[in-house]
């Protein structure tokens, strides 16, 4: 099995391509090792004391480093851990249990009603053109609401702490999103 491995626009997270389908449907995100007991995959990655962040996409993890730490010695114990849970086919995620915990829905800013069809307009230009586009630099972004012209997205994986997260915001989704959505005056980080 090969792993091809990928730069972000983040110098502190490398995605890792696995070759075949990670997750089926939506994306996962830990942050913290006590999020990753949700899975075998991200508890092993955290393990390594220097790994402060797991990102699983559709058919790629990405991995965010500590503060100081070299990708150089960092990347083959990961992928050492990837080939070994993607060659054995082992679970993505624990078998629910009493212990296993979803992390709790963020609360959303309430969408107006009246706003229905801008608000429709948004989470389509987000769906069909801005997450390919960050998926393919490692991350997600995620609508979080829509309120007096002012959308709020959270960015997610290689996007969540990026120093170029506040450019493509500003650069390219609120530009994307003014130009189609002309009730958008703002996109603001969450």
């Amino acid at each position: 099995m090969l792993i091809e491995t990928e730069a972000t626009p983040n110098p502190a997270t490398l995605k890792f391509l696995p070759g075949h389908t990670v997750m089926e449907n939506g994306t996962r995100d830990f942050a913290t090792p006590e999020e990753a007991a949700a899975s075998p995959l991200a508890t092993a990655l955290f393990d390594l004391g220097d790994v402060t962040g797991v990102f699983f996409g559709r058919d790629f993890v990405s991995v965010t480093a500590a503060p100081g730490v070299e990708w150089h010695g960092l990347k083959p114990d990961v992928l050492a851990i990837l080939l070994d849970h993607f060659t054995a086919r082992m679970p993505l995620f624990n078998a629910p249990s009493a212990d296993f915990a979803v992390p709790a829905a963020e609360e959303e800013i309430a969408d107006d009603p009246a706003d229905a069809d801008i608000v429709a307009q948004i989470r389509e230009l987000i769906d069909t053109r801005v997450r390919p586009a960050v998926a393919n630099d490692g991350g997600d972004i995620i609508y979080r609401g829509f309120d007096k012209g002012k959308v709020y997205l959270r960015m997610q994986g290689a996007c969540s702490g990026c120093p170029s997260s506040t450019a493509t915001l500003k650069n390219g989704i609120e530009q994307l999103l003014k130009y189609y959505v002309p009730e958008v005056t703002e996109v603001r980080a969450v």
